[in-house]
């Protein structure tokens, strides 16, 4: 057999792993391991790489970023943070038909800003607004997949953890694809306040209805959510205007929320320890992840299937958006099992290559940013796309009496705005690129 067979064999042999419920970086560091060995005829070459990349995996300095962006986030969370966007959004919409769940994925978006991750800005708000939507007549199948929706809004709106992991993989500028990231974000939250509008009209009894909220108080909850505010613009603003790199402004970012939470009562002695223990486990189980990626593509490069199956693409003569396509409709499929993080740490390395081989038009850097959005987007589908999606799993925890099936009906509303969303953001890459520089 063949270095290459080896290679493509492995692909499906690893996809056994993930279905037998192996955790991913385990099954990515075995499977790669296993590889070399094969290759290689010894253990000598993989046990050797084990020392090297254990080295250069952890010591990068742009993954620091991702430990920072998740204490913000669940600093945020102790600052009340979430309740204050949530009410600010509820005053102005919630007496609108559907109006608490536009608040709740209005509130969704906010959040998302200050907090890397999809799963904790689903459980986060689901705290907070499940409580309102059911106090006012707001169905359960329809809350929770409205929820899980706008959890998404957690990775896609800047910072987000996984396009730092992107970033990385791909060897890409973060600001730049955080900047890239902004005005798919923003029409991310339209979409789904749209779908919201469209469900409840064709659906008139999911949602009942609230008296307006006076304007004196609306202008209140507005000015409640100014240490949202003040993060925020302390962190993107100071990052794009030179003051200090991504890596720096997580970290002021995380400062900055834990000085709110301490003067908000929320952060204390015993909330802090909870935090840096929650922070470092979900740390270590994204670095793992990484590192079985890491192992894993290192052996992938070995084989040359990357290579091989750039060079194939490129021999079929198929247009560029054609092949885009079906590697979008792959991601799509792998999003019904496996959840967004496992899906980029695998497939990036194999398909970036066929995506930089291609010619969009644009330039390199271009492309691989339109391409990361993308990606990021397809991916956030995953959360919600039934039968796994993480997203709803999580809302379901948070609200065990509504049977999942009720989830999965009404979430369909919000798929499809996001497949209508990439379908626009692929025939228009300007949309995506407007803010990025050259």
């Amino acid at each position: 057999m063949s270095n290459l067979e080896i290679g493509i064999y492995s692909f499906p042999a690893l996809l056994l792993l993930i279905f037998l419920r192996v955790p991913i970086g385990l099954a990515m560091f075995g499977t790669g391991f296993a590889g070399f060995w094969l290759v290689m005829g010894s253990t000598r070459l993989p046990l050797a790489q084990l020392k090297d990349l254990s080295y250069s995996t952890f010591s990068s300095y742009s993954l620091s970023i991702v430990p920072m962006f998740l204490l913000m986030g669940y600093f945020a969370t102790l600052g009340g943070m979430s309740q204050a966007l949530f009410k600010a959004a509820e005053s102005w919409l919630g007496h609108r038909r559907g109006g608490v769940a536009m608040a709740a994925i209005g509130a969704c978006a906010g959040f998302g800003a200050i907090c890397g991750s999809s799963l904790a800005t689903a459980a986060t708000m689901s705290r907070v607004a499940l409580p309102e939507l059911k106090r006012y007549g707001y169905q359960g199948g329809f809350s929770t997949a409205t929820l899980a929706a706008g959890g998404t809004l957690g990775i896609l709106i800047p910072p987000s953890v996984v396009l730092v992991i992107y970033a990385i993989l791909t060897e890409q500028n973060i600001a730049k694809l955080f900047l890239a990231a902004f005005i798919p974000g923003v029409l991310a939250a339209i979409g789904y306040m749209i779908a919201v509008s469209i469900y409840v009209r064709v659906n008139p009894e999911s949602a009942g209805v609230r008296e307006p909220v006076p304007y004196a108080d609306r202008i209140r909850a507005i000015l409640d959510v100014w240490p949202v505010l003040l993060v925020f613009i302390a962190v993107v603003g100071g990052i794009y205007g030179g003051i200090f790199t991504p890596t720096e402004g997580a970290a002021v970012g995380a400062l900055g929320t834990g000085i709110i939470a301490l003067f908000n009562g929320g952060l204390t002695w015993r909330t802090l320890l909870d935090s840096f223990t929650d922070t470092a486990r979900s740390s270590a189980m994204i670095f793992f992840i990484v590192f079985g990626a890491a192992f894993y593509n290192l052996f992938l490069a070995r084989t040359r299937v990357p290579q091989e199956l750039s060079n194939w693409v490129v021999e079929l003569g198929m247009s560029p958006i054609a092949v885009l396509a079906i590697i979008l409709v792959i991601y799509l499929l792998l999003g019904c099992f496996m959840d967004s993080l496992s899906m980029i740490l695998l497939t990036i390395p194999i398909f970036f290559p066929v995506i930089m081989a291609l010619d969009f038009g644009m330039s390199p850097e271009h492309a691989a940013i339109w391409f990361g959005i993308l990606v990021l987007i397809v991916v956030e589908v995953g959360l919600i796309t039934p039968p796994v999606g993480m997203n709803l799993f999580v809302i379901n925890a948070m609200d065990p009496e509504t049977p999942m099936v009720e989830t999965y009906k009404a979430v369909l509303y919000y798929v499809v705005s996001d497949l209508i969303r990439v379908v626009i953001l692929v025939a228009f890459p300007a949309i995506t690129l407007f803010l990025i520089p050259g």
